[in-house]
C-alpha cells in the first residue's frame, strides 16, 4: 500500500507539471509564436496540442479542427473520435503526421511543446503556445482563438460567467486548505488555476498568500505542523489519477494531523477529480468543478 501510494503522489505531481506548462493565454505577455507570413489570416486547420485547447477550437468551430493530440480527456468524448491524433498521452507529437495535415495553425502547451512549435516555426507554420493559471487567462484564450479562427466567442464566454453566477455558497470565510498530494504535502496557492478557481467562487484558501520552495509553478509544500497550525474549517482532497476516493481518504487518515483538524471532525471533506480543479482539462471538467465548488462550506 505504501509503495502505491508513492506511485500515486508520483502521478499527480507529474500531473500538476503538465497542467502548469499545458493550457494558456498568460496574465503576462502572451506566449504567442507565429511566422512572419501573413499572420492576419484566419486559420482554417488547426491542430490542437492540449486537450483544452481542443475542446475550446471544436466549440467555436468544429470544422477548423483538424488534428489533436491524444488524451484520457479526448479518447473518451465521443466528439473527437474522427479527427487525426498526432500524439498519444505525454509522448511528443508526431511532427510528419502535422504537416501532412496542412495545418495554418497548430496550438501547444507552453514548456512541454516548445521544441515541437519551434520546429513548426522553421517550417512556415502559425503557432500558439499557451499556458492557463487562472480564469481571466482562460476567458483570453477563447478571445484569442475565436479571432484567429473567425468565429465569435460570446457563446463560450456567456457560458464561463453563466458558471460563475450559479454560485449558490453562502458560507465565503470558510478557511478552506486544498491538498493535491500526500508524499510531498502540495497545496495551490493563489497563482495557480486550482488557486483562482477558489477565489473565483470566494472560498478562502489559506494558502493563498503563501510562497515556498516547490519546484511547481503556483504550489507550496506544507508541514503537518503547519497544518495544524493553519486548522481549516474544510478540506479539499485531489483525488489521484489511479486511484478511489476511499484511497484517498484512507492514505491522508494515517497522517497524525488528520484526526485533529476541524475540518475533519465536521466531515467538511470533499473529493475532486484533479481535471477541472487541478488541470483544466475541459469545458466539461472545469464545469464539473464549478459545481462541486459551489458546495463547499
Amino acid at each position: 500500500m505504501y509503495q502505491r501510494w508513492i506511485i500515486s503522489s508520483l502521478s499527480i505531481l507529474l500531473s500538476i507539471v503538465v497542467a502548469a506548462c499545458s493550457n494558456v493565454a498568460t496574465s503576462q505577455p502572451q506566449q504567442v509564436a507565429t511566422t512572419p507570413t501573413a499572420p492576419q489570416q484566419l486559420a482554417q486547420r488547426v491542430v490542437a496540442l492540449t486537450p483544452l485547447s481542443a475542446d475550446i477550437i471544436y466549440r467555436l468551430d468544429q470544422n477548423k479542427l483538424v488534428g489533436i493530440a491524444g488524451s484520457s480527456v479526448l479518447n473518451e468524448d465521443s466528439r473527437f473520435q474522427d479527427i487525426t491524433s498526432v500524439a498519444q498521452g505525454r509522448t511528443q507529437p508526431n511532427l510528419e503526421k502535422i504537416v501532412a495535415l496542412k495545418p495554418d495553425l497548430v496550438i501547444g502547451a507552453s514548456g512541454f511543446s516548445d521544441s515541437t512549435l519551434k520546429r513548426l516555426q522553421e517550417l512556415k507554420i502559425s503557432t500558439l503556445a499557451t499556458k492557463i493559471d487562472s480564469w481571466k487567462a482562460l476567458e483570453e484564450l477563447t478571445t484569442s482563438l475565436a479571432v484567429r479562427i473567425g468565429a465569435s466567442p460570446k457563446p463560450l464566454l456567456d457560458k464561463y460567467q453563466q458558471l460563475l453566477g450559479q454560485d449558490t455558497n453562502t458560507n465565503k470565510n470558510t478557511s478552506t486548505l486544498v491538498l493535491v498530494s500526500r508524499q510531498p504535502i502540495l497545496t495551490p496557492n493563489k497563482n495557480s488555476w486550482a488557486g483562482d478557481m477558489l477565489n473565483q467562487f470566494q472560498i478562502k484558501n489559506i494558502a493563498a498568500d503563501l510562497q515556498g520552495k516547490s519546484p511547481f509553478g503556483g504550489y507550496v509544500t506544507l508541514s503537518p505542523e503547519k497544518i495544524l497550525e493553519a486548522n481549516p474549517e474544510s478540506i479539499i482532497l485531489v483525488n489521484t489519477p489511479g486511484s478511489s476516493e476511499q484511497e484517498m481518504i484512507d492514505g491522508f487518515k494515517k497522517e497524525t494531523f488528520w484526526q485533529k483538524l476541524e475540518a475533519t471532525k465536521n466531515n467538511r471533506v470533499y473529493v475532486f477529480d484533479y481535471l477541472g480543479l487541478v488541470n483544466p482539462g475541459s469545458i466539461d471538467a472545469i464545469e464539473k468543478a464549478a459545481q462541486k465548488l459551489q458546495k463547499v462550506t
